[in-house]
């Protein structure tokens, strides 16, 4: 059987503890597109729900989704629902009654039965017509009501006579024979949903059906209908004020709904024959158009019954702008403005110059700002710098060749301020200088590196078109389409022409005829296909107003279908018919009728008539027909007639009661009218219940005067008489209450009071059925709407249902009323004098409720209704009250009265309050609310409270009905997802398909919220969860890696990259597929994401969390971050073989950066800019470099370090070959970037060290070597290049004091000199006089030749006669400069000439000197050693030779010598030979002046100058010879060095973290013991430590970087909780010491993991133990 069929097996998250698993197989159809299609029953199950269930009937009340699903459907979700042969377990056709154990005789015995109890109890029924029910009869139905119960005996009820039978029994006057009936229903409809169906639309379809049922039998079909419902769809509306739906209505509505949910089976049932779906019959064409209709009659009468028109009717509803419904609401607010009310600003751009953007490289652009800016342009900051932001602009005034080189003049800070040429744009001069406007919501000037392009944004927008919103592509304009409505639009205007009457309906219809030229008559298969011009429907529109009725007319004027073609009104006259404007006047008139009025009942009247404009008419009419002496039939009758076709006036008529207390003329008026229209039958068809609320008013108003609430009693008594479901309404709005106080303020002075209250408090039970009754028509009304958006979702044809739209768009408003007061509570309570508690609710702030007691006994207690949450709760005082007025208020809350322990919130009240707001915007349901008044002003004891106001929230429908749509969009696309994700597993290449299969689901969400959804908030949501519940499954299942370690995403994008060269021609398939592959990813990376700011919660509300609210909004984690690590290991597949492959080329990094490049373009095609997936790339091509040994990775930074180091200094060439390298320099700087957070990263900057000190010794430094610092600073984790030419600024800086200085002793040299001629002068003058003076002078003179042959050494070339040579001294610190292993000391006494020599001294003094003061760099005080690097420029003839150190030492002994020997040179400077021969290399090359000849007798030869006539060249310009750059190779013993002491860091780093277990160490007390251990204790063998040579020194950045490597080989590992604590993860394994080979011609590879073995003997160190030796394991 079909119910024997439940399973599950898959379950699919619908929302935060909830779930839906497949549970049975309903029903099946053949599908739009021919194939099958079966309806399976999902069962929601709640978090700590059991979920495995016995096998049995399933309970109908459990909250379930129906949906219908295919073949690939329920073979990708519903496995055990497939046969042993892979079909569809199909649905039983065997039914129940076959089923039976009754054999075909016994049945046919008891069917005769049935049928002959049927005659005998329909005969028996006439004759007791009028008399008691005779006990035969009672017995015959009760015979009939056990028959009814067995089962296989239902296919016999359905004998139309039953049905009679049925009728009889419930309009008869006796209520045995109704129970008897209602009994007999019960037992029909306890089978099966089909029979319970049948049963009740049968009856409800009976011809003036209202007219035989009196109110309780009505009331026991709708019991029945409600029961039915409640398990067929049970859906909870709580804390949603309902509105107040008459019985009457509500069995119209039961019809409706009846009729729609049959036809809707008809449609489903009539599908289950198998045919093509082209071959539609014309019954299903039949079926479609009259269930389409029977859902516009449902929600028309449903809409009104829920007051929804009232608020469709004003204005000021406004339509949803169109955007994306999947992207993020942006948080500026400017953005939800209309396109008119945008802000916009002005922006100033340049006509002639280019903008940022334009160039490929940062660099280029740079080089452009420096040529064609001029002094005087004005110029724009286009990034952050300093003290300039982005956006300021300024004046140009100067550049140099510093850092930073441009000189602006900035308004912003009304100062010059220097800056880099990237960071500018020019405007130009004021004439070149344009203003345009720009949204205020512009993003800004891109940001771009030091000498990159534009970076990557994490926010980046395609601009336009197919990116921009990939679903939505460009359609053409169907011109016929255009020209005539379409089928939904004919179809509600379809549904206006069918409730006409006979002769407007014809009238139409000839109309229609006329205007198409038909022949045949048009009936309902002819017009349900016609295609109808837009002129046709514009006059049917224009015509329709005049023929229908009030209720259909106000439907027609909220229609689309109107709004879109309806008339448009002339200028100067209102654009709404005589039916809003009446409603208007109505409003306007009420508002009047607040004012109060001293005038006569005839004259308050005529005032409310003539407001209402010519409606009113009808009230003074209906006055003067009811006011005769005899009333006549009549007259009184058309007015009757009239108002129930506009029912304005006597509403109006009605709501005057809820007018201030003054108008009592008009109240009397008012009832008088009103008390003599109910004794006509026509009038208890008036929608009395729409206006009961001012009669509820008026009772519960303590003004009310005491002869209008007597009048009022007697007219509401007599209209309770006449129908009771006019005391239902009363009961519902709380009219018991208000007639119980009225009694007791007025007791015995108002008669019929206490039978009204009787009659009112009769209906309670009635009440709660009408109020579940309609809950379960607006829930089932909500779970077929659902339906046919799913069914538009599957087969995406049009919703062709009048009014669906505007259905919609009310369950995502709401409603608009406001909960207050006795609405929000059941009851209050005091703690004393309850007797006046009424005081505290009567809205009158001169009376207050007063308590009696002790200080902090006082309080108040709420009762609360179901589910409301309070909005605003504020207690009312008065300050004359003085000690009585509270001081310290405190609100409770809880379940019960003796739960209340949960403080709210506390008060403190001030002397000079009247409203005291308690609490605000409570998320949290309290059942009972308890205000505590602890302590009274002036130390009072009593208090005096003057009210209390309570304000709900806004019941909107919302809420449920999201929760709803939600989880029916998240179990269909889940459910697609996973068949989607099925076809791609058994095929990787219908992955090409996907993009076109998303394109048509979203483009179909999007066109869905375009047209039904009213505002952002619902289509957002349903935005939200379309794309988690299709697009984030998809993405995980594609994303995730198979058998083979590759997933099928990956596997598409390799083919991209394998492919793209080939792309490039239009023509080619690889075009097609490339654009297949972009089309997807940028699909699947459209929606970015966006973290939400948290709301702040108000004190006292809950942890729920909304699952489909759009405040919660972002993509999620998962879809971004699998795309990302899909993207990665594609690139580090990519990266890797490429390594493997090319890693000995000699242009090893020229095509590394190619590749690299081409990856950085793939990226950008295939996702955007975006930032994400830039640093995915990086990640993939660390992830690639991270797999490589160590010398082979140390390689590989080798050669990056030296075409970094080869380019540089190429871009000096200038042209456009230098240009070409700066456009290399950044692509390999791009590159490089990689190796920042690497292990790598120490090597790289080790050997970019050596480059940078050699390049910049001898060539100097230029702003090239700043900026691409300021690029790939992040690859130095010691950060030594940046000290370096940090150590060049300072010791420029000691350059410029030195000069001074210089400056100084000149000017104390020639001071001495003037007073030494002084004193000689005044010598000669004295000579003559007293003789003991010249021991004096000759004491003088010894002190001053001391003194001068001390300082001789200093000033010995102050008197140096010819030119004196500019010397520079470059003060380079051995911290961060490799100086210790490239130079060699020089002493400048030895080997520099004296005019030399001085200088040297002098600044050695100056340095000295400065020593006493601090130093430049804040470090302790150091002394000069003195080397031999540097360069210099020396004069040879006319020629300027430009050479080092070394070899000016080695031309200036040319001065005086004519023949040099090497072997004399390398005595005397002690220099190593390669040193020197590498210096003498470029001076006797053909560009140099220097000869090198072998002698026998003299080792290495001699230098001589060579002599121009035997090889005569120029003798001019300027000759570059200093020695070429010698670069490294990883190799040779220095890069084993490295290797050595990774190794031995490993092994420390392992040795420490063993005894702590998993315990671990924090990293940063790690790193202190591997350095305290590397500088006292480890001396293994062999002088291991020794020969690391340069190696041997140890930083914590090393350390560290040995502790990344270990984690990301999961040798180590961080801690769960704690992630800065690190432990030992797995054992090394011992083996034997492997040597690294790094020839190409290997035999194999290199292992990926060598281990070395190194022996470390522990002396006095932390780590010692007892041992002498141990032996530890490193690798690598």
């Amino acid at each position: 059987m079909v119910g024997e069929l439940r399973y599950r097996e898959f379950r699919v998250p619908l929302g935060p503890g909830l779930h839906a698993y497949p549970d049975e197989l309903i029903r099946q159809r053949v599908g739009h597109d021919g194939h099958p299609e079966y309806q399976i029953r999902w069962l929601i199950l709640r978090r700590g729900e059991d979920g495995e269930g016995a096998p049995g009937q399933v309970d109908c009340k459990a909250e379930h989704i129906l949906l219908w699903m295919s073949d690939d459907e329920i073979y990708a979700n519903c496995h055990k629902m497939l046969g042993e042969d892979g079909q569809v377990i199909r649905p039983s056709q065997k039914s129940a009654a076959e089923a039976g154990t009754l054999d075909k005789s016994v049945l046919g015995e008891m069917e005769t039965d049935v049928k002959s109890l049927i005659q005998r109890a329909l005969r028996q029924l006439k004759e007791c017509v009028g008399t008691v029910p005779p006990a035969p009869l009672l017995h015959t139905v009760h015979v009939l009501s056990a028959y009814a119960s067995i089962e296989p005996l239902t296919g016999v009820f359905k004998d139309p006579r039953v049905l009679d039978l049925l009728m009889h029994m419930l309009s008869s006057p006796d209520y045995q024979i109704r129970w008897s009936a209602g009994r007999m229903i019960q037992a029909l409809s306890s089978h099966d949903a089909g029979t319970r169906t049948h049963i009740l639309l049968s009856l409800s379809q009976q011809e003036a059906i209202e007219k035989h049922l009196d109110f309780d039998s009505r009331c026991a079909l709708l019991a029945l209908f409600a029961q039915a419902t409640l398990a067929e769809h049970p859906m909870s509306f709580e804390g949603i004020q309902l509105p107040q739906v008459p019985g009457r209505l509500l069995f119209s509505l039961v019809k409706r709904y009846l009729h729609a949910t049959f036809l809707l089976d008809q449609l489903n049932s009539s599908a289950q024959e198998s045919g093509a779906p082209a071959e539609l019959t014309e019954e299903k064409g039949r079926l479609d158009l009259e269930f389409s209709m029977a859902m516009g009659t449902l929600i028309s009468e449903l809409v009104q019954a829920m007051h929804w028109d009232w608020a469709s009717s004003r204005p000021g509803s406004s339509a949803r702008s169109p955007c994306s419904i999947f992207q993020p609401q942006p948080a500026d607010a400017s953005r939800r403005l209309p396109p008119s009310q945008a802000r916009h600003s002005f922006r100033r751009r340049s006509r002639q110059f280019r903008a940022r953007m334009e160039f490929a490289s940062g660099n280029t652009y740079a080089l452009y700002v420096r040529d064609m800016l001029q002094p005087g342009m004005r110029v724009r900051m286009l990034d952050d710098y300093e003290e300039i932001s982005a956006g300021d602009e300024g004046e140009f005034r100067q550049s140099n060749s510093g850092v930073p080189p441009a000189q602006v003049w900035w308004e912003s800070t009304g100062r010059t301020y220097w800056v880099h040429w990237h960071m500018l744009e020019i405007l130009g001069f004021e004439e070149d200088v344009e203003d345009v406007v720009e949204a205020a919501n512009h993003q800004g000037a891109v940001v771009s590196g030091a000498l990159g392009g534009v970076l990557p944004s994490w926010r980046w927008k395609p601009m336009t078109e197919l990116y921009a919103v990939p679903y939505v592509l460009p359609e053409d304009e169907d011109t016929e389409e255009s020209e005539h409505l379409s089928q939904a639009e004919w179809w509600e205007l379809l549904f206006f022409i069918r409730k006409l009457d006979g002769p407007d309906h014809q009238e139409v219809l000839q109309m229609v005829q006329e205007n198409l030229d038909r022949e045949h008559v048009l009936d309902d298969e002819i017009l349900s296909e016609l295609a109808v011009p837009v002129e046709l429907a514009c006059n049917l529109l224009e015509s329709l107003p005049q023929r229908l009725n009030d209720s259909a007319l106000r439907d027609l004027l909220n229609c689309r279908v109107y709004r879109k073609y309806g008339p448009e009104a002339p200028a100067g006259q209102p654009a709404c018919p005589p039916l809003l404007q009446a409603q208007g006047q109505e409003d306007a008139t009420r508002a009047e009728e607040k004012k109060p009025h001293s005038q006569s009942p005839g004259a308050a009247l005529r005032h409310l008539a003539e407001g209402l404009g010519p409606a009113g008419q009808l009230l003074v009419d209906l006055e003067r027909a009811l006011g005769c002496a005899g009333p006549q039939d009549g007259e009184v009758r058309p007015c009757l007639l009239q108002l129930q076709r506009q029912p304005q006036p006597f509403l109006a008529l009605l709501r005057s009661l809820d007018t201030p207390a003054t108008n009592k003329a008009l109240h009397l008026a008012a009832l008088r009218i009103l008390t003599k229209l109910v004794d006509f039958p026509e009038a208890l068809l008036l929608p009395w219940h729409e206006a009961m609320d001012a009669c509820v008013a008026c009772l519960k108003s303590p003004n009310t005067d005491c002869e209008v609430l007597q009048k009022l009693i007697v007219f509401l008594h007599r209209l309770t008489s006449g129908s009771r479901d006019n005391a239902v309404v009363l009961n519902q709005l709380g009219a018991q209450d208000a007639i119980s106080k009225a009694l007791e303020k007025h007791p015995g002075k108002l008669e019929s009071a206490p039978e009204l209250r009787d009659a009112v408090s009769k209906c309670k039970k009635h009440t709660h059925l009408y109020r579940n009754l309609t809950t379960n028509i607006l829930g089932g009304c909500i779970q077929m709407v659902l339906g046919q958006i799913e069914d538009h979702r599957r087969t995406h044809r049009p919703i062709n249902i009048p009014f669906f739209d505007a259905f919609l768009r009310y369950l995502c408003q709401g409603s608009s009323v406001d909960v207050k007061e006795g609405k929000c509570w059941e009851k209050v309570e005091v703690s004393s004098n309850p007797h006046r508690a009424s005081k505290l609710t009567d809205r009158n702030p001169k009376t207050y409720w007063e308590s009696s007691g002790s200080t902090g006994s006082h309080h108040i207690t709420l009762h609360m209704h179901q589910g409301v949450l309070i909005r605003q709760l504020t207690l009312l005082v008065a300050r004359e009250d003085a000690s009585y007025m509270p001081a310290l208020v405190a609100v409770y809350g809880g379940n019960t009265t003796s739960s209340l322990n949960t403080e709210l919130n506390s008060v403190n009240v001030m002397p000079c309050a009247s409203r005291v707001t308690l609490l605000e915007n409570l998320t949290h349901f309290w059942p009972i609310l308890q205000i505590r008044i602890k302590r009274c002003q002036q130390g009072g004891i009593d208090t005096r409270i003057r009210g209390v106001e309570v304000l709900g929230p806004k019941p909107t429908f919302w809420p449920a009905f999201r929760e709803q749509l939600c989880r029916h969009t998240r179990l269909f696309y889940v459910v697609r997802a996973q068949a989607w994700s099925q076809d791609i597993a058994e095929d990787r290449r219908s992955l090409l398909h996907l993009s076109s299969r998303l394109n048509g689901a979203l483009r179909h969400e999007q066109n869905f919220a375009d047209r039904f959804l009213p505002d952002e908030e619902a289509s957002r949501a349903l935005g939200k969860t379309c794309w988690e519940a299709l697009v984030s499954p998809l993405v995980q299942n594609i994303t995730s890696p198979d058998e083979d370690g590759v997933s099928a995403l990956g596997w598409l994008l390799n083919q991209y990259l394998e492919c793209r060269e080939a792309a490039h021609n239009p023509q080619s398939r690889a075009a097609a597929f490339s654009s297949r592959v972009r089309r997807l990813t940028h699909l699947l990376v459209h929606v970015e994401p966006c973290e939400p700011a948290a709301a702040p919660r108000p004190k006292g509300g809950s942890g729920s969390h909304d699952w489909g609210s759009p405040t919660t909004w972002g993509l999620p984690g998962s879809i971004l971050r699998n795309l990302t690590c899909c993207w990665r290991a594609v690139v580090e597949e990519q990266v890797n073989a490429f390594l493997t492959s090319h890693w000995r080329d000699d242009d090893f990094v020229q095509r590394y950066c190619e590749r690299f490049y081409n990856l950085q373009k793939s990226s950008s095609e295939l996702f955007g800019p975006r930032a994400a997936f830039l640093l995915a790339l990086q990640s993939g091509c660390a992830g690639a470099l991270l797999q490589l040994p160590f010398l082979r990775a140390a390689h590989v930074s080798e050669q990056f370090a030296r075409h970094i180091d080869q380019r540089i200094q190429g871009s000096r060439v200038g042209g456009a070959q230098g240009m070409e390298t700066l456009v290399q320099l950044q692509r390999s700087l791009e590159a490089a970037l990689v190796f920042s957070g690497l292990e790598v990263a120490t090597t790289f900057e080790h050997y970019y060290q050596h480059y940078m000190a050699d390049r910049l010794l001898n060539l100097g430094s230029s702003w090239l070597e700043g900026a691409v610092l300021e690029q790939i600073g992040l690859c130095f984790p010691n950060r030594l290049p940046q000290l370096m030419l940090r150590s060049l600024r300072t010791s420029e800086e000691l350059q410029r004091q030195f000069h001074v200085y210089q400056l100084q002793r000149l000017d104390e040299e020639l001071l001495k000199l003037e007073d030494t001629e002084r004193k000689l002068q005044v010598g000669r003058e004295t000579s003559g006089q007293e003789p003991e003076h010249e021991q004096e002078e000759d004491t003088r003179a010894a002190a001053t030749a001391a003194i001068a042959e001390d300082e001789e050494e200093e000033n010995e070339d102050l008197y140096y006669e010819g030119m004196m040579p500019k010397v520079s001294v470059l003060v380079l610190s051995p911290r961060c400069w490799p100086v210790t292993s490239i130079c060699h000391t020089l002493n400048p006494k030895t080997w520099l000439p004296s005019y030399l020599r001085g200088t040297l001294n002098r600044y050695s003094n100056f340095y000295h000197k400065s020593q006493t003061q601090p130093a430049p760099e804040g470090g302790p005080h150091r002394r000069l050693q003195w080397t031999w690097l540097g360069r210099a420029e020396v004069q040879f003839g006319d020629q300027t030779l430009h050479v080092s150190t070394v070899q000016m030492w080695l031309l200036l002994n040319f001065n005086s010598l004519k023949v040099v020997s090497v072997e004399s040179l390398l005595v005397h400077s002690g220099l190593p030979p390669h040193l020197l021969h590498r210096a003498i290399g470029p001076l006797t090359s053909t560009r140099g002046p220097l000869d090198l000849r072998e002698q026998d007798n003299i080792p290495g030869g001699v230098l001589k100058i060579r002599d121009d006539d035997e090889e005569p060249r120029p003798r001019w310009g300027s000759v570059w010879l200093i020695p070429p750059q010698t670069y490294l190779e990883a190799e040779d013993e220095e890069g084993h060095s490295l290797e050595k002491r990774r190794n031995l860091l490993n092994c420390l780093v392992v040795r420490m973290l063993k005894p702590h277990g998993d315990e671990g160490l924090h990293i940063d007390r790690l790193v202190c013991l591997v350095l305290e251990a590397w500088q006292k204790g480890p001396c293994p063998p062999q002088g291991l430590i020794s020969s690391l040579g340069r190696g041997a020194t140890c930083s914590s950045t090393d350390v560290l970087s040995s502790i990344l490597h270990l984690l990301s080989k999961g040798t180590l590992r961080r801690h769960d909780t704690r992630l800065q604590v690190l432990c030992y993860a797995v054992p090394v394994t011992v083996v034997e010491p492997h040597t690294e080979s790094l020839s190409p011609g290997s035999s194999g590879p290199n292992p990926p993991l060598t281990f070395h073995t190194l022996q470390i003997r522990s002396r006095g160190v932390p780590y010692a133990s007892c041992t002498d030796t141990h032996s530890f394991s490193t690798f690598r």
